[in-house]
């Protein structure tokens, strides 16, 4: 796991830095959105690329879509980066 990945800020830091609110993180967290890491007590610590996704969430809010939206979009974001990956994969070869 890459260091962006490791889950490192509790949820009131990463609310801050996105300037979300914490209840707004738990209902994008159930709604799949995020995946924040837990310690064994089940606090969530969010990593750099979470917040970055939390960045992209408020991003798509503000151009109006609604959670499933968001949701679809997402998916789709990351399926186009593992094609992309792929694609220079197989031009190198």
């Amino acid at each position: 796991m890459g260091r962006r990945e490791v889950g490192v800020f509790a949820i009131s830091v990463a609310a801050e830095m996105t300037s979300m609110q914490i209840q707004n993180l738990r209902v994008y967290e159930r709604r799949g959105l995020v995946e924040p890491d837990r310690t064994a007590g089940g606090t969530r610590l969010y990593s750099e690329d979470d917040i970055d996704r939390l960045h992209r969430i408020r991003e798509l809010l503000g151009a109006g879509l609604n959670l499933a939206g968001i949701r679809a979009v997402l998916e789709l974001e990351v399926e186009v980066a593992r094609l992309r990956e792929q694609v220079v994969r197989l031009q190198s070869r």
